[in-house]
């Protein structure tokens, strides 16, 4: 395990420029929401996940599953980061033929654990892959990240039932709680709070965290390992298009590119923080 929290900042600054170099390339993708969660993404997969890049398919692998496939971005660049693909591929995003599609697609990428697209499938997925584990005796575990716009899916809500009543101690779900989604904010759309109180009384372990502080988000994963009986849900209190000044708390940046300027001043406020 790597307590050296600082290398695992550096590598979060590498995914977020790497985010923007997709979307920007592509003129299109989803900034915000991918930019909210790469702190989680990097103490995950560089601190808990077990994984190997150069045997992608190992059966004893932990499996990370983006249920807010939107969030592609992110997903692709933490496979850059972690050596599963070139980074030269991202440049590729959204393009006809990419292994690289704007959600992500089973099998077209190495590290790519399941479709995503329609909310609220990707947790679904999970609970079906973390019973599959179970029933083989895998000590293999399940991550999943969440939206908490996502939340407003009934799928969503089955699938905690599912996994509070089988005790699904081998999933851990991330809820990227950036208050944000696509037309807003998410209590004036359609509010989810009190969202910690609903997965507890679903039987999960509740973990609430800032999902920036990278003490706690080490914490929270090696707490969600040691608990038995209960999946765990983390609580993720994010930033939407954190590390980026102009997108941060801004709904406008869930679903589109910057252009040239904005592109380039992203990158600079990106770098002028990693020399920090």
């Amino acid at each position: 395990m790597n307590n050296n929290f600082d290398a695992l900042k550096k590598r979060a600054n590498s995914i977020r420029k790497n985010i923007l170099r997709a979307v920007f390339g592509a003129n299109s993708g989803h900034p915000g929401g991918s930019l909210s969660s790469a702190d989680i993404m990097s103490v995950l997969y560089f601190n808990h996940l077990k994984h190997d890049p150069k045997d992608p398919w190992n059966e004893n692998r932990d499996r990370v599953i983006f249920s807010k496939g939107h969030a592609s971005p992110l997903l692709y660049s933490v496979l850059a980061e972690t050596g599963y693909i070139d980074a030269a591929e991202l440049d590729t995003f959204r393009r006809l033929h990419s292994k690289l599609q704007g959600h992500p697609v089973y099998h077209k990428c190495p590290g790519v654990e399941a479709t995503g697209g329609p909310l609220g499938q990707g947790f679904s997925f999970s609970i079906g892959m973390a019973l599959g584990l179970k029933l083989s005796k895998s000590a293999s575990r399940i991550y999943t990240l969440l939206g908490d716009g996502e939340c407003q899916e009934g799928l969503v809500w089955e699938a905690a039932m599912s996994a509070g009543h089988y005790k699904l101690d081998n999933l851990c779900v991330i809820l990227d709680y950036n208050g944000l989604q696509i037309d807003g904010e998410v209590e004036k759309i359609m509010g989810v709070a009190p969202i910690a109180d609903k997965f507890r009384a679903f039987n999960f372990n509740v973990i609430e965290i800032d999902g920036h502080d990278y003490q706690s988000i080490d914490s929270a994963f090696g707490l969600a390992g040691a608990k038995k009986g209960k999946p765990t849900m983390v609580v993720a209190h994010t930033v939407k298009g954190k590390g980026v000044s102009f997108m941060e708390n801004n709904y406008t940046w869930h679903g589109k590119a910057p252009n040239k300027e904005q592109y380039e001043q992203a990158i600079a406020e990106l770098e002028k923080a990693e020399v920090k």
